[in-house]
Formats: C-alpha cells, sequence, structure tokens
C-alpha cells in the first residue's frame, strides 16, 4: 500500500510539473510575441525590402531582400565587385552566383524549392509554429554571455531542431543554434540577434546578427511597399529597373 501510494504522489508531482512548464512556455511565448509587436502587428505583413551590408572574411558584401509574404524571396548580392541573386518562389527558383563560378542562371532543384518554402513566411516562428506542424519544448533557463535566458527548442516535421535562447528580461532572441543534415552528417549553425528597433508598422526586429557567415546589419526596411512581380524572374537586378 505504502509503494502506491508512494508511486501515486511520484505521478501527481510529475503530472504537475509538467503542467506548470507548460504553463511557464505558453506565458514566455505570449509575451515574446507581445515585445515584438503582437500577432496583429506581424499578421499585416505583406511584404518587405531589406537592404543590409555583411562583413565576412575581411569583405564587405551588400544584400537587397525583397520578400512577398507566402509567395518569393529574391537576394541580390554584391562583393567583390560582382553582382549575384539568389530566387525562391512558392513554384521554383535560380540562383546566379558568379563570385561561386556560375555563368549563367541556374534553376533550383525540386528538393531546394520545397526544403526553402519555410523561408517564404516573414511571420516570427512562434507565431506560425502551430500551423507548421511544429512543437516547441521548454529546456529551462541558460546563460548567454551574461543574459539570463529561457531556452526553448522548436522541432519540425522532419526532426530538424532549433534551440532558442529568449532573453529572461526583454523576451527577444538573442541566439539561437540549429542542427542539420546535409550529404548523410550533421552540423550545427549558430546565430545571434541584437539591437531591436520598432518599425513605424508596430513590428520589432533585430537590426544587427551574427553567425558562423559572418555579421550582418539591416540598414533600411521598407513594409507593405508593392513589389513587381518581375522582380522573381531569373534577371539582373539593373535589367528589372529599366
Amino acid at each position: 500500500m505504502k509503494k502506491l501510494i508512494a508511486l501515486g504522489m511520484m505521478l501527481f508531482i510529475a503530472f504537475q510539473s509538467m503542467s506548470v512548464s507548460a504553463q511557464d512556455l505558453n506565458e514566455i511565448i505570449k509575451n515574446h510575441i507581445t515585445a515584438i509587436g503582437g500577432a496583429d502587428n506581424w499578421n499585416k505583413l505583406k511584404s518587405m525590402t531589406s537592404e543590409m551590408t555583411m562583413k565576412a572574411q575581411g569583405a564587405e558584401i551588400k544584400l537587397v531582400v525583397n520578400q512577398v509574404q507566402k509567395k518569393a524571396m529574391r537576394a541580390d548580392i554584391e562583393v567583390m565587385g560582382m553582382s549575384g541573386y539568389q530566387i525562391i518562389t512558392d513554384k521554383e527558383g535560380w540562383s546566379f552566383m558568379p563570385f561561386a563560378g556560375q555563368t549563367k542562371a541556374e534553376p533550383s532543384t525540386a528538393d531546394d524549392v520545397k526544403s526553402s518554402q519555410d523561408q517564404l513566411d516573414m511571420i516570427d516562428q512562434f507565431i506560425t509554429y502551430k500551423d507548421y506542424g511544429k512543437k516547441i519544448d521548454y529546456l529551462g533557463k541558460d546563460d548567454v554571455e551574461g543574459t539570463d535566458c529561457h531556452k526553448i527548442s522548436l522541432t519540425d516535421k522532419e526532426g530538424e531542431i532549433t534551440t532558442f535562447f529568449l532573453d529572461a528580461s526583454t523576451y527577444y532572441v538573442i541566439k539561437e543554434v540549429s542542427k542539420r543534415k546535409a550529404n548523410g552528417k550533421e552540423f550545427e549553425m549558430t546565430k545571434t540577434y541584437s539591437n531591436y528597433k520598432k518599425l513605424d508598422e508596430g513590428i520589432v526586429f533585430p537590426m544587427l546578427s551574427g553567425g558562423d557567415e559572418g555579421e550582418m546589419e539591416i540598414t533600411k526596411v521598407s513594409i507593405n511597399k508593392p513589389i513587381d512581380d518581375a522582380m522573381f524572374q531569373p534577371k539582373a537586378l539593373s535589367e528589372l529597373k529599366k
């Protein structure tokens, strides 16, 4: 009888702990969404044009990214006096990277197009994760260079895991670590985010990010401005602006 009572107490305590963790996690996600401007403002996001500069291996790279929500994205890249671009839409994609040896625009594979579809959704992942069948878990607290953080993992339908570190005082994401697989091997990617800024449209956005590839600063953001469909055709930016 004593063993049954003890087992019952253990199960009760375990259930209570799970309930508290789930409640805490929901509150953390709610606070994060509020901190970045609220779901209503983010759901008004239809298009975005971002101008950025990136420093990598001693070189300065300029990028202009045009995005239409859930429809298309184009990144124009200038480096070492050469211009290239990468395009992904909800149906197809192209890349032209002369600094990587390409001499003309090349179509993306069907697998690349499929795996890139998440990138077409500009809404914060903690607002949309349920729509994509993703799962989140609370991993407790951790320290990121002296900042007390909530540690949350997000697992997609393919089992790939991204771990987010949310500043416990601001609820901004300041770091993320993702695990990906390529050529049968697993590798880890780390990104950091800072210099959050509230845009006129009410959303709050990190203007500075860093990672394995280098540091990137967003210098200008335009929200919900018309973007011509021609932008997502495999042509040079100078041609499209004629």
